[in-house]
């Protein structure tokens, strides 16, 4: 995988933490700086560690699976980023009130950043169908989480709720066009 396409694979992971920053930058009146830090901090972390744990998961079944690779890589990123981007739309159809008088929690936090790795989990398998060097693209995509969530915070608290489904549907499509690049370079050994 080239650094090109991490990188939109790290960008589009980090959409749904990035999208649970704004957010909590709109909702709770205690997300200031500090807040905006750890949680960006927890949200990175989890996001780096999940594709780890699918990466040795993957490891454990590669050899049974390697004559698919480029189908499950294509069913996985196209399901993660369909559900985004399905999850995004029905926001926007139906937006909910926020309480401008909660407070976000540690368990919050750690609730909010386990939640929006999962989806993490099932990329690390198909990149260990890959043969990603995994370390570095899990720290790529820890840190663009990191990134992308610390400025999800700040919009979050300047813009409101305008950006929320938007980057929640980016990052879906681009899953999606990931999956479909990847499938389509096996296909035809590009």
């Amino acid at each position: 995988m080239d650094f090109t396409t991490l990188l939109f694979l790290a960008l589009g992971l980090s959409m749904d933490a990035c999208a649970v920053s704004i957010s909590n930058g709109l909702s709770f009146r205690n997300y200031g700086k500090k807040e905006a830090f750890l949680t960006s901090l927890a949200f990175g972390f989890f996001q780096a560690l999940m594709p780890v744990i699918g990466f040795f998961a993957g490891q454990l079944f590669a050899g049974a699976i390697q004559a698919v690779d480029h189908w499950v890589a294509l069913i996985l990123l196209g399901y993660i980023g369909g559900k985004m981007i399905f999850e995004a739309v029905r926001e926007l159809r139906h937006p909910q009130n926020c309480d401008v008088n909660r407070t976000l929690s540690p368990r919050m936090v750690l609730m909010q950043a386990v939640a929006t790795s999962i989806d993490a989990l099932a990329v690390g398998i198909s990149l260990s169908l890959m043969k990603v060097n995994i370390a570095f693209a899990a720290s790529s995509i820890g840190i663009i989480t990191f990134l992308c969530c610390i400025l999800g915070s700040l919009l979050g608290k300047k813009f409101g709720s305008m950006l929320k489904e938007k980057a929640e549907i980016a990052g879906g499509l681009i899953l999606v066009v990931i999956g479909i690049k990847i499938f389509v370079e096996h296909i035809f050994g590009l």
